[in-house]
């Protein structure tokens, strides 16, 4: 049994979605361990965002279960769920492919309304909060001090006070996986964080993640098309295509494995594999060919000669 398998957080058992006679996902099954970051990959179209869409009620499965279990032993059917109830019970918090910050709204107010289910059941639901209840208050400052720490977490603490919408790409990429965060979750979803990413800020990234997996003890499932991440991070590795699964393993196993090759590099029938393999692996430099210069002559018009004691 792998590691993953052997006390997962989170097992997606045949997931099929169908969108009339569209099968974007086909009898899907995976498990992603706790404590463990589980890469999903695959090449366009695969079905990746859909995966995501149903772990997180934003699409009903046509079939299949995805059951969510916490280290106490309570566990969620996630299928069956609404997508709200999926974020504050069963405590799965995602990032999308588009940056979705309140612009507008400071990076700390960002960070506070991530908070607002518990900032509101602290209220009694607006009345401790007008009147100003010592529970509220306690409330309030935890979930300040959630923002402070998670500011810090990412670099971004002296820009506390600025519109979120005024960040460099890259920091607001962070501020959303801080955001996240802050909504207390056990399962950590994050669609294409390293999309757009310069790579420092790519490396940036890595350790923010490493960080968030060893020192909050947080699953997380991640999708991405930037190799250097996924390779880099990852415990496991789940390959898509076309909706179905091809591959399941460690990153020293997928690097390796035919059907993978052959999705992302479309190898042909009669082509052998490991031939590209090497070369991903090892590209051999090429050496340079001289090409002989054509040179195009251009054609002059010949002017009409005429003849001296012609014709007047």
């Amino acid at each position: 049994m792998q590691d993953w398998s052997k006390d997962p957080e989170l097992r997606v058992q045949h997931l099929t979605m169908r969108f009339g006679g569209l099968t974007a996902i086909g009898d899907l099954s995976f498990d992603a361990g706790r404590k463990q970051i589980t890469a999903l990959i695959g090449p366009n179209g695969a079905g990746k965002t859909t995966v995501f869409n149903c772990i997180t009620g934003f699409y009903k499965p046509t079939e299949g279960m995805i059951n969510l279990r916490h280290a106490d032993g309570t566990e969620f059917m996630l299928e069956r769920m609404d997508d709200y109830i999926i974020t504050q019970k069963a405590k799965v918090a995602r990032t999308f492919q588009n940056i979705r910050l309140f612009s507008g709204m400071t990076l700390l107010e960002n960070l506070m309304v991530a908070q607002h289910n518990m900032l509101m059941k602290a209220s009694s639901y607006t009345i401790g909060g007008i009147f100003g209840s010592g529970k509220f208050k306690r409330a309030e400052n935890e979930a300040l001090e959630r923002c402070k720490y998670w500011l810090n977490k990412v670099n971004l603490m002296d820009r506390a006070d600025d519109p979120a919408g005024d960040l460099p790409y890259g920091a607001q990429r962070r501020l959303e996986i801080a955001r996240a965060m802050c909504t207390g979750p056990r399962l950590l979803c994050l669609d294409e964080p390293a999309a757009g990413l310069n790579p420092r800020e790519s490396d940036e990234l890595n350790k923010l993640l490493l960080s968030i997996r060893d020192d909050h003890n947080m699953a997380i499932l991640l999708i991405e098309h930037d190799m250097s991440v996924v390779m880099g991070i990852s415990d496991h590795i789940v390959v898509l295509d076309y909706g179905r699964k091809i591959a399941d393993g460690t990153p020293a196993q997928i690097k390796v494995d035919p059907a993978v090759i052959r999705a992302y590099l479309g190898v042909e029938e009669d082509e052998d594999p490991g031939e590209n393999i090497v070369v991903a692996a090892a590209p051999a430099k090429v050496a340079k060919v001289s090409v002989p210069r054509v040179v195009v002559q251009k054609r002059v018009a010949k002017k009409p000669v005429v003849k001296k004691g012609g014709r007047k």
